[in-house]
C-alpha cells in the first residue's frame, strides 16, 4: 500500500507564513522539521513533484520520461541534467531533493577540510559536532552487515591491492532491517536490489522524504510541490516576498507568498540561480555570489569486462527472476588519505547503476564505433557477459573550487574554462586505471564521450555558489547561513541559506552528511537569535 502523500495542491497555499523554505533536500528538510517543531507556521516550496514508494522509474521509458535537460521550464523530472559548455551536472528534482537518487553514502570529511581558512572561523566549533550528531540520529547511516559477501565488494577487494588498501564497508542511508524511524515511519528491510540511485521502490532508503519531511508535516508544516521559485524581494522593513510560478508554467503569471524568514535550500544550482535573479531584481548581494563552485572532485567511470563477475546493475523491485541480488548502490569503498597533501586524497566506491538504465548500457559502450563486446549484451542482456563483469566506480576527491555559476538564458550554468586541466582528474584516472588492470578490466572514463555529453567532466555533487565567508568580500553568507547585504558585514535579516551552495570548497567525500550537519547547526543558531525552542526527539506521528 502506498504511503500517504505529504504535499498539498498549490491552491491551498496561504498568502503568508512565518517561514518559507525553498527546496526539500537535506537542508530544506532539516529547516522545515526544526522550525515546525519550534511552533512556526512553515511552508515548503518544491519545484519537483512528490514520488511515493513504488512510483520511481522501473523501466527505461520511465527514465526517459523523468529526465529533463538543463533545468528546462517544461514539466519537471526526477533527473535534472544540466549539459554545460565546460561541465555537466546531474541533480535530483522532487520532494526530497537529491536524497531520492543519490547513493546515500554518509561520510564525515577529513578534519583538514574544516581547518581550511576559507571557512569562517566560527565553523570550527563544537556546534558543528552537535550538527553531525543530530544528522546521525535522524539519517541513521549503517554499513550492510552482508557487504563482504557481495560480488561487487569482492571484486573491489580483488582490485584493491593496486592502491595498497583493502576496501571497507560503506555507511549508507539504508535500513537493512525493518524499523520504525524517528519520524514514526515504518520502513521495511532493504532487499539489496541496487536501485538506490533510481529511487527506492522498497521504502528502505532513509531519504529526506522518509525522515525530516514527514516530521515537518507531522508538526504542522504545509508542503507544496510544483512551485518554481523565481526570485525574492524585501517586504517593507522586515519580511520577504517569494515569487514563483507553477513548474512547467513559464507563461503563467508570477504568484507570491510572504514570510518573516526565508530559508533557501534549493541546492547549489537552484539557490544560486534564485539569488542571482534576485540581485538582478535589485536585492543587494555580494559580488562573490556565484563564485567558488566545486565539483567535489567527482568522477563516474567504468571498468569494462573484468575477468570475474562484478554484478553492478540493479535487479529492481520485485527482483528479476534468476538474477542474484547486488546490494545497495554502494556497499564498499577504498579510502586513500594522503597525510601530506589533502588534495591528493580520494575515495573510490563500487557503485550500481539502476535496473531501469540496464537496457541502455550496451549503447553506452559503443564509443568511436567500437562495440567492446556490447553486441553480446544486446542478445544476452546486462546480467551476463561483459556487462556483468563491468565495474561502476564513483570517485570523490578535491578540486580547487574555481568554477562559477552564472545565468544563461535565465538558468544556472557552470562557467569553468580549463576545468579539464584540474590535477584531480589525472590522479583519479591513474588510480582507476590501476584498479581496472588488477581485475583485467578496460578503464572506460566516459562511455558517452562520443555523444551529446562530449569529453567533459560531470558531477552529481555540485557545491558552492553561495559560499560561507567571514565577510562579503570572501563569501555570500556568514557562518550562520545569513545572506550578506552588499559588500560589507551587514546581513539580510531573515534570509538564510541551508544547502550545498554554502560549502566554500571541495569536501573529498559524499556531501550529504555535511550538508545535513551544517543545516542542523544553522537552525540551532537561528533558534538562538529568534529565541525559539524545539526538541529533536523521535515522535510517533499524529
Amino acid at each position: 500500500m502506498l504511503p500517504i502523500p505529504l504535499s498539498r495542491p498549490l491552491a491551498a497555499l496561504r498568502p503568508r507564513y512565518d517561514v518559507v523554505v525553498v527546496g526539500s533536500g537535506y537542508g530544506g528538510g532539516v529547516a522545515a522539521s526544526r522550525l515546525a517543531r519550534a511552533g512556526k507556521r512553515v511552508c515548503v516550496l518544491e519545484r519537483g513533484r512528490e514520488y511515493l514508494t513504488g512510483q520511481f522509474p522501473a523501466k527505461l521509458t520511465d527514465i526517459r520520461a523523468e529526465t529533463m535537460l538543463s533545468g528546462g521550464a517544461g514539466k519537471p523530472g526526477l533527473y535534472d541534467v544540466r549539459l554545460g559548455e565546460h561541465m555537466h551536472v546531474i541533480v535530483g528534482c522532487g520532494l526530497g531533493g537529491g536524497s531520492l537518487i543519490n547513493a546515500g553514502v554518509a561520510l564525515k570529511p577529513d578534519g583538514r577540510v574544516f581547518a581550511d581558512r576559507v571557512w569562517p572561523a566560527e565553523i570550527r566549533g563544537d556546534l558543528l559536532d552537535e550538527g553531525f550528531a543530530r544528522a546521525e540520529t535522524w539519517l541513521r547511516p549503517a554499513a550492510d552487515p552482508e557487504a563482504a559477501s557481495l560480488t561487487k565488494f569482492r571484486a573491489l577487494e580483488a582490485a584493491g591491492g593496486a592502491l595498497g588498501r583493502p576496501p571497507e564497508a560503506a555507511r549508507t542511508l539504508v535500513s537493512f532491517a525493518a524499523t520504525i524511524n524517528p519520524a514514526g515511519i515504518a520502513q521495511p528491510a532493504c532487499t539489496r536490489c541496487g536501485d538506490c540511485c533510481g529511487g527506492c521502490n522498497v521504502g528502505a532508503k532513509n531519504t529526506v522524504a522518509m525522515t525530516y519531511l514527514p516530521d515537518a508535516a507531522n508538526h504542522g508544516a504545509e508542503i507544496f510541490t510544483g512551485a518554481r521559485v523565481e526570485h525574492l524581494a524585501r517586504a517593507g522593513a522586515s519580511g520577504w516576498r517569494v515569487f514563483f510560478r507553477p513548474s512547467g508554467g513559464a507563461k503563467e503569471p508570477l504568484a507570491e507568498v510572504s514570510a518573516d524568514i526565508v530559508v533557501l535550500a534549493a541546492g547549489s544550482l537552484g539557490t544560486t540561480e534564485i539569488l542571482l535573479r534576485s540581485r538582478d531584481h535589485g536585492l543587494p548581494l555580494p559580488d562573490k555570489l556565484g563564485h567558488g563552485f566545486s565539483a567535489n572532485g567527482d568522477i563516474i567511470a567504468f571498468g569494462y569486462g573484468a575477468r570475474e563477475r562484478v554484478n553492478a546493475v540493479g535487479v529492481g523491485h520485485p527482483a528479476r527472476a534468476g538474477v542474484p541480488t547486488v546490494g545497495a548502490s554502494v556497499s564498499g569503498q577504498i579510502i586513500v588519505n594522503d597525510p601530506d597533501d589533502l588534495n591528493k586524497s580520494l575515495i573510490v566506491q563500487e557503485g550500481v547503476l539502476p535496473s531501469a538504465v540496464g537496457p541502455l548500457l550496451p549503447v553506452f559502450f559503443v564509443p568511436g564505433g567500437r562495440l567492446l563486446g556490447a553486441a553480446h549484451a544486446l542478445f544476452k542482456g546486462v546480467y551476463d557477459g561483459p556487462l556483468a563483469r563491468t565495474h561502476t566506480f564513483f570517485v570523490v576527491s578535491h578540486d580547487d573550487a574555481e568554477g562559477r555559476i552564472v545565468l544563461k538564458d535565465g538558468r544556472a550554468a557552470i562557467d569553468w574554462p580549463g576545468v579539464m586541466d584540474q590535477p584531480v582528474y589525472a590522479r583519479v584516472d591513474a588510480a582507476l586505471d590501476a584498479l581496472c588492470k588488477a581485475n583485467g578490466a578496460a578503464y572506460v572514463k566516459n562511455p558517452l564521450s562520443e555523444t551529446v555529453m562530449g569529453a567533459k567532466p560531470a558531477t552529481a555533487h555540485p557545491l558552492g555558489g553561495a559560499g560561507m565567508g567571514a565577510d562579503a568580500t570572501r563569501g555570500t553568507v556568514d557562518h550562520k547561513g545569513r545572506a550578506f547585504a552588499g559588500d560589507g558585514r551587514r546581513v539580510h535579516e531573515g534570509l538564510y541559506v541551508a544547502d550545498g551552495s554554502t560549502i566554500p570548497r571541495s569536501l573529498g567525500c559524499n556531501p550529504l552528511f555535511t550538508i545535513t550537519a551544517l543545516a542542523e547547526r544553522m537552525v540551532m543558531l537561528l533558534a538562538e537569535d529568534y529565541q525559539l525552542g524545539f526538541d529533536t526527539a523521535a515522535r510517533a506521528p499524529r
